[in-house]
């Protein structure tokens, strides 16, 4: 019953949170991403404008002493999907299929607690202390109604929200696209979730054998936390195994990532061999509709199947993802029964140009219009 309790309180204050902020054009949310690209702050080694000029480096979220690394990664072809050969193969992961990524930088660890908390309000509250006129960032951020910490509330975040160097999880898809959108608007450099391609093609990291490290699953405790050298206890810290060759960690295993594509099992037969490897669809969360059938990639720590930590693997959420949310409509922040899920972001080399190229890859603001009107709040 306390546990109950504690779920609905937290769920409706993500809910009371967002209450005041009208669902109009005049809210940035409903701004693309590209409107905050004018003046990036300045960060060592960020700035490229070819491949070659590209370079590891270190952002940092303004306003904070908090750093994360990105990785460059140059572009290339390699074939997604997985080898009809391969032991344990899953029909949705073919036919394999050459396509081309761009360059992009890749964060190298899954996004942390102590990062998503700048977005979930506290760098907001902060900046009110320190002055009366608001950045354009953090005017954003009051409009993307950001959702309040998920303190101990089941078993939305295995118990570690808000431990340092633990990742993030059980948030949405829709979450993890307003907080690229949000670290956007407060740095000035486009950032997004990774499409399917880019994810496998840098947990592949050169490699065409089932996992970034070989075909030996016995490996897997060098790589991956997994339910079997977690003994069931959920998300571990980041870093603490070992990276693949690009440079990535946890790309096997601790949490499984979202990428912004949604599920179709023929999704590879409908790619034309060789080309740009865009998301197939349009992402489209259904208010209500438990967030069925989007992508999340990596295997995780609840899982103890080590087919299931290959680089070709495919997970589809359901609708138990969200089994325990009492709300209605269901929140668009928190997956109750998804601690496993979480994610990272990307930054790619060239950004889109215009808003129609950007717009497979934005969160949709209709998704935040619909549960503003369905919440019944005035």
């Amino acid at each position: 019953m306390k546990k109950t309790f504690l779920l609905v309180l937290m769920l409706g204050l993500c809910v009371g949170i967002v209450c005041p902020l009208l669902a109009d054009e005049n809210n940035p949310i409903f701004k693309s991403s590209l409107t905050f690209l004018e003046n990036p702050v300045p960060v060592a080694d960020s700035v490229a404008t070819t491949e070659a000029e590209m370079k590891t480096y270190t952002e940092k979220i303004p306003g904070t002493e908090l750093t994360f690394k990105m990785v460059a990664i140059k572009g290339g072809k390699f074939k997604m999907g997985s080898p009809a050969t391969e032991k344990d193969r899953q029909a949705d992961e073919g036919p394999q299929v050459e396509v081309e990524v761009h360059p992009f930088w890749m964060e190298e660890h899954e996004t942390t607690w102590k990062e998503f908390e700048q977005f979930a309000l506290k760098h907001l509250r902060r900046n009110r202390k320190e002055t009366d006129t608001l950045s354009v960032g953090d005017q954003l951020a009051d409009a993307m109604a950001a959702p309040t910490n998920p303190w101990e509330i089941g078993k939305i975040s295995h118990n570690n929200s808000g431990k340092v160097g633990y990742p993030a999880s059980g948030m949405t898809l829709y979450c993890a696209q307003a907080y690229c959108k949000w670290l956007t608007a407060i740095t000035g450099r486009y950032y997004r979730l990774p499409t399917e391609a880019e994810w496998e093609y840098a947990c592949r990291a050169g490699t065409t054998t089932a996992y970034s490290f070989g075909d030996d699953p016995d490996e897997l405790d060098d790589y991956a936390w997994w339910f079997d050298n977690t003994t069931g206890e959920g998300s571990q810290k980041i870093k603490t195994k070992k990276p693949n060759a690009w440079g990535l960690y946890d790309m096997h295993g601790n949490l499984s990532e979202w990428v912004i594509e949604q599920y179709a099992a023929d999704t590879y037969a409908n790619r034309k061999p060789g080309t740009f490897a865009a998301p197939v669809k349009t992402p489209v969360i259904k208010v209500g509709s438990e967030d069925v059938g989007h992508i999340a990639r990596g295997g995780n720590c609840d899982d103890d199947e080590p087919k299931n930590f290959r680089s070709a693997r495919r997970l589809n959420s359901t609708a138990a993802w969200k089994g325990q949310d009492p709300q209605y409509p269901k929140s668009v922040w928190w997956m109750t029964d998804a601690p496993f899920v979480g994610f990272r972001v990307v930054r790619p080399l060239n950004p889109p140009k215009t808003e129609a190229e950007a717009a497979p890859y934005e969160l949709d603001p209709k998704i935040w219009a619909e549960y503003f009107e369905k919440s019944g709040r005035e």
